[in-house]
């Protein structure tokens, strides 16, 4: 479903930092120990409460050691080239860099193609990061993954009882990110009808939410993304060419892994840094190693080489990862 700036977490557990909760316990005890004194101090209380509180304070200070450590590690790192947040130096990713460079001040729409896999949801974050709108939220949307009679009160909202399930108003994805970015991924999995309603969005900056007769001025930078080819498409009157041409203003395309030469190692290194943290262990990549990554395909792109390192990670009985370690 969605995704804003403001809500980057994907897990459902209890990721409370461990800090908090110990202070949050710590609280919960003080409140203990003051109903239980009631007008006169309790010894045996306050001691006990004494006891937890010298527990709290060693626990943060292991807490400071291991995260103090950890900076360290990553002090000893050398800094990994990267721009606009996305790490790359090759031919091939400087041009895009050199192209975001230039449009990343605009308020135009952008469309972002490119293979699955290459981080098209990347250069749309950098579009709004490094943007005007950086200081408003950034909406996410996959348009592949939503059926096709839930997805116009996603984006343009809905009132309450307008259809079954309505129980309550529903801003949408356009107010949402009014004043910010919304991105739109597989956008060639959109309907026709909803390319229509979209199209008329961008022309008017307007927006009427289902159920709803009355009109609202929406301000939102279009980035949308695709990997698919919509000029095909067009010409198979699958996809609006008046659509392709309002979004096809500003264009970016990423290329493929296999063709961004010793970003591949750039890449594999960056993802070794992650789990030499995680592992608490050296992690180096073996020269036969190394030859196998850069000779590989890459059909997955960078996400399959992520895949790929975290697989050499849990099957290497060392610190080194060769290349009977790889399964490419």
């Amino acid at each position: 479903m969605s995704n804003t700036s403001d809500d980057r977490s994907d897990h459902t557990p209890d990721d409370t930092p461990e800090g908090e909760r110990m202070s949050q316990a710590w609280m919960e005890e003080l409140q203990a120990v003051l109903e239980r004194s009631q007008s006169a101090l309790d010894v045996a209380a306050l001691a006990e409460f004494k006891r937890r509180v010298l527990g709290v304070v060693d626990a943060w200070a292991e807490i400071g050691v291991s995260a103090a450590s950890d900076e360290e590690d990553e002090e000893d790192e050398e800094p990994m080239p990267s721009r606009f947040g996305i790490l790359g130096q090759s031919p091939a990713m400087n041009k895009v860099f050199d192209l975001l460079e230039r449009i990343i001040k605009s308020d135009y729409p952008v469309l972002v193609t490119g293979a699955s896999g290459t981080g098209k949801e990347l250069v749309a974050r950098a579009l709004h990061n490094y943007g005007a709108r950086r200081r408003r939220n950034f909406v996410s949307e996959n348009c592949a993954a939503i059926p096709e009679m839930l997805l116009e009160s996603i984006l343009f909202g809905h009132k309450k009882g307008s259809f079954t399930g309505a129980h309550r108003d529903n801003p949408g994805h356009f107010v949402t990110a009014h004043k910010g970015t919304l991105f739109l991924d597989e956008l060639g999995d959109m309907p026709l009808v909803m390319q229509g309603k979209l199209l008329r969005t961008l022309q008017d900056g307007e927006i009427r939410p289902v159920g709803s007769s009355k009109i609202r001025k929406v301000d939102v930078r279009l980035v949308a993304a695709t990997n698919k080819d919509l000029q095909a498409m067009v010409a198979a009157k699958s996809f609006r060419e008046d659509l392709f041409y309002r979004l096809n203003v500003l264009a970016i395309h990423l290329p493929p892994l296999a063709e961004r030469g010793d970003d591949i190692l750039l890449l594999a290194e960056f993802f070794l840094r992650k789990a030499r943290r995680e592992q608490r262990r050296p992690l180096i990549l073996s020269d036969d190693a190394r030859e196998r990554l850069l000779a590989a395909p890459w059909p997955g792109n960078v996400r399959q080489l992520e895949n790929e390192i975290r697989r050499a990670v849990a099957l290497s009985d060392g610190g080194g990862i060769t290349a009977r370690d790889l399964t490419i």
